[in-house]
């Protein structure tokens, strides 16, 4: 049997990093604390990372590639079904990247290239939203005026990028342990989707709130 090669160590500095800054939030681990999470010297660190943005940009533009091969799926949504599924995954993206969101404002306050590439992170999820709307019109899951497309985008964008901030004010101690995961990702993608409950042909707002129901579980409910 052949072995695996071992993981080189900036991998393994960027997933030890990940997992402490989603578990603790960004600002309170230190390259300190990562180097003895992964009994390296701080020397060795910074060998790899020299200053701790370097490890934040280097998440984000792993969080940004994947959103970017993500974001193109919208072109195949057409009805409830696969907004659903799109959403989700969407969310689940988010989660694995939760830092980002929960630290969101004191992140961009520190770090120049994090504020400009998040406004373009913002920019390319409305367009994802505009596209998604677009499809589902002409494929008849709903009925929206052309007036009203760009705002139910931006408040589908609003509600994506903070949620999980949502969720973190309402339980601080436990909203963002894994335990916690699915249901507040289903929360977050039934949150974002309720949106088009207006605009959604009857049939396809039946199915949605029969998705809603099916996942539902006594604490989903905020």
């Amino acid at each position: 049997m052949v072995k695996k090669a071992p993981r080189r160590t900036a991998e393994r500095i960027l997933e030890t990093t990940l997992d402490l800054f989603n578990r603790f939030g960004e600002p309170n681990v230190s390259t300190t604390l990562i180097s003895a999470e992964l009994r390296i010297s701080p020397g060795n660190l910074y060998y790899h990372y020299p200053a701790k943005d370097e490890l934040i940009n280097a998440l984000f533009d792993r969080y940004n590639a994947s959103l970017d091969e993500l974001l193109g799926a919208s072109t195949g949504v057409r009805n409830v079904e696969d907004a659903w599924f799109f959403m989700h995954t969407l969310f689940e993206l988010i989660w694995q990247y939760r830092f980002l969101y929960r630290d969101l404002n004191d992140l961009l306050s520190k770090n120049r290239r994090l504020e400009t590439h998040f406004q373009a992170v913002l920019k390319h999820k409305t367009r994802a939203m505009r596209t998604l709307l677009d499809g589902m019109q002409r494929a008849g899951a709903l009925q929206i005026d052309s007036r009203e497309l760009e705002p139910t985008a931006t408040s589908m964008v609003v509600v994506l990028t903070y949620w999980l901030s949502f969720e973190y004010v309402r339980d601080p101690r436990r909203a963002l342990e894994p335990e916690s995961a699915q249901a507040a990702l289903l929360r977050g993608a039934h949150h974002v989707l309720n949106l088009l409950m207006p605009y959604l042909e009857a049939s396809q707002r039946a199915h949605l709130l029969t998705l809603a129901s099916a996942y539902q579980t006594p604490t989903a409910t905020p």
